[in-house]
């Protein structure tokens, strides 16, 4: 039961990214907003979920992560029913980022909550592998899910379905999670400082990328925005090597397979989103698709992928290691994009399209997983919220950067060869990020991740032997 809630909870979660982009056309119409102000209504909620990852994570560690999984549930519900009844654009754009901000708080509180209720090893493996095939499949779901809402009960009934679902997943989480210890470590204090440079210098990153795809990146305030994100951040480096009790112990950063599994997933959300988004184009705009077409047609990657991430999670991992099955994963969904390079303005979906996306499923299936995994191994209970924030506010940025940089390969060119270019640029990403796999993790051996003490006492921490 708490594997179905958390993946029921990161579903929620993950289709609100993707549900809202086939009701825009209809929220514009009855509510009578221009292109400048409807894009707002995506920007506020991808904003302030890729912003409070990282600080939703450690809160989990610090506050307990039944308690921050409830909060984020009945932020994210009552933010939704909001949304459902607004009657405004500027009722609904805040409903949107309440919402972003409740929806911050809970994958990393579900995920941690999986790394500490099943042993680590086959059993983990396996929760995650299930959870890893509901983070990839959520958005191509979500398009299927808001065609169908939109062209029947309304474009409202996108925000709706949300608040039943998230009451029940409250009732669930009352029930079935055990309660949270009382307190934090003693000692230990939470680092405001580093909680606000970290969160400020995401948040404007995150805008920086929206505002570049619409406005230029060589424009003045595109390049501030970047400057501003860069200089919030570099601050953050510098609060946290004096920090006593830092968001960010210096012992994460120099863990290899935490880097490296975070990594991992900057490139593999990175290319299956821009993936997912590109292609919803493709089918619409290239191929003459509805909405609800497209939604079926997603079905074959969704299918794909949920039977290859229980075969990650359940065999794969423990054969091949973790860095093996990112660097197939990874390679499959580059050769997934590269039959999509050369599809014809007419093209046949049985052989023009469907094994590009029975493939990428396969692909997302295997990498998705491979990636949570390989960011949870060798952690310490007290410190999953941060890993798991880590590994989250990656998919988040990851996601944001590949759709960024597709969209701005289809402004700056015209009809399908706008989409061709576009799919080599995800193709790119995804061959790269099969090579930092490969190099950047460690070949044998993890090493555990435990909470930093304060000065000058230093713990050392054997390392298990882990094949990865």
């Amino acid at each position: 039961m708490i594997l179905v809630l958390a993946c029921a909870a990161q579903f929620m979660v993950v289709l609100d990214v993707a549900v809202v982009n086939v009701a825009l056309p209809s929220i514009q119409q009855d509510l009578g907003v221009g292109k400048s102000t409807l894009q707002w209504i995506i920007i506020a909620y991808g904003l302030m979920l890729g912003g409070f990852l990282l600080l939703g994570g450690r809160m989990a560690d610090l506050l307990g992560r039944r308690r921050m999984l409830l909060t984020g549930l009945a932020l994210f519900s009552f933010a939704s029913m909001l949304a459902g009844v607004a009657g405004s654009a500027d009722l609904l754009i805040g409903a949107r980022a309440l919402q972003g901000f409740g929806a911050a708080l809970i994958p990393p509180a579900a995920l941690s909550i999986l790394a500490v209720t099943f042993a680590e090893g086959a059993e983990r493996n396996r929760a995650l592998g299930i959870y890893g095939a509901v983070t990839g499949v959520s958005a191509s779901v979500g398009v299927l899910a808001s065609g169908l809402l939109t062209e029947g009960a309304g474009w409202h009934w996108v925000f709706r379905i949300n608040v039943p679902i998230g009451v029940l997943l409250i009732a669930m989480a009352a029930v079935f999670l055990p309660v949270d210890a009382g307190g934090r470590r003693r000692g230990e204090r939470f680092d405001v400082a580093g909680a606000v440079t970290v969160t400020g210098g995401l948040l404007l990153f995150v805008y920086a990328l929206n505002h570049g795809a619409e406005h230029g990146w060589g424009s003045g305030s595109t390049l501030g925005l970047f400057a501003a994100s860069l200089v919030l951040l570099s601050a953050f480096v510098r609060i946290e090597a004096r920090s006593r009790s830092p968001l960010v112990p210096g012992s994460t950063v120099r863990n290899r397979t935490l880097v490296a599994a975070n990594l991992s997933a900057f490139f593999t959300f990175g290319a299956f989103f821009a993936f997912i988004f590109l292609g919803s184009l493709l089918m619409q705009q290239v191929l003459g698709y509805s909405p609800v077409q497209t939604g079926v047609a997603w079905l074959a990657t969704t299918a794909t992928s949920v039977v290859a991430a229980g075969i990650t999670g359940g065999r794969l991992v423990a054969v091949l290691g973790v860095r093996r099955v990112l660097v197939a994963g990874q390679s499959l969904l580059a050769i997934s994009v590269l039959l999509l390079t050369r599809i014809p303005a007419g093209g046949n979906f049985v052989t023009d399209l469907l094994p590009a996306l029975l493939l990428a499923g396969v692909a997302g299936g295997m990498a998705a997983p491979a990636a949570q995994i390989g960011a949870l191994s060798g952690v310490t209970q007290s410190m999953t919220g941060l890993a798991s924030g880590l590994v989250e506010t990656m998919r988040e940025i990851g996601g944001a950067v590949g759709v960024a940089a597709v969209s701005t390969v289809l402004i700056s060119r015209a009809g399908v060869n706008a989409f061709h270019a576009a799919f080599w640029v995800i193709f790119a990403v995804a061959a790269l990020g099969a090579l930092t796999a490969a190099i950047a993790f460690p070949r044998r051996t993890t090493r555990q991740i435990e909470p930093e003490p304060a000065p000058p006492s230093v713990s050392i921490v054997p390392e298990p032997t882990e094949r990865l």
